[in-house]
């Protein structure tokens, strides 16, 4: 991807043959529709696609660095599996990350861009499954809470590991064992009280509050993948 993070083209606009199948592909990753530990059938993969085995494995090497998809010799590529471990490193990373990128948001984000991310949090809250405590799904990109607040730090190499290394496997836990019941309602006060927290210039609450948030995010998720491991 490139190295200056434009959101509209990263992930709405692909260019390339390579672009459209690593947005396609990711989206399969991120939704479940490719299962977690599911083998990477080239052919397959290009037959769905329409496209050469060239664009195919360029898209295939950038999914690999952004941890949706491994290799093993000898025994070809898998999408990655979801696991206690993989949250737990995953998320340690991404709450010193996103903390740091709300302190710096709350120094830097623009009244008006503090704005629009209220008014996108109305907009989630609009959903009638958020309403109703079913589920609090946001789209990729430009449309995600925390994807705004990381962009608003505007730190190059801090937007550069959020949202090119791992936003898609962070996305992926969120995705498929993420919020529904009484966690969307906390979780939709979370985010108000963060955003409060940049209106009023305060980047050390702004901070705390997002590290917090995360952790309860992976506790969350944790329990979940707990579940899941004795039905199974």
């Amino acid at each position: 991807m490139n190295s200056t993070y434009d959101p509209q083209y990263n992930l709405r606009s692909p260019v390339t043959s390579a672009d459209r199948v690593l947005v396609s592909v990711q989206q399969a990753i991120v939704e479940g529709q490719l299962a977690p530990g599911a083998k990477i059938s080239e052919t397959g993969l290009a037959k769905q696609f329409n496209v050469s085995r060239a664009p195919l494995r360029e898209a295939l090497a950038r999914l690999e660095r952004c941890h949706l998809i491994e290799r093993t010799p000898n025994a070809g590529a898998r999408v990655v599996t979801l696991t206690a471990d993989g949250l737990t490193a995953l998320y340690q990373i991404r709450e010193e990350l996103e903390g740091l990128a709300c302190r710096l948001a709350a120094e830097r984000m623009a009244d008006e861009e503090i704005d629009a991310l209220a008014k996108l949090l109305e907009q989630h809250l609009n959903s009638q499954r958020v309403r109703e405590g079913e589920s609090y799904y946001q789209e990729a990109g430009d449309v995600d809470f925390h994807y705004r607040i990381i962009l608003a730090s505007k730190n190059q190499y801090l937007i550069n590991m959020l949202c090119d290394e791992l936003y898609f496997l962070v996305r992926m836990y969120r995705v498929q064992l993420g919020m529904n019941g009484p966690r969307v309602s906390r979780a939709f006060d979370e985010h108000k009280a963060i955003i409060n927290a940049i209106a009023n210039r305060d980047g050390e609450l702004a901070d705390l509050l997002m590290r917090r948030h995360i952790s309860a995010s992976r506790k969350n998720i944790e329990k979940k993948l707990q579940v899941d491991k004795e039905v199974s």
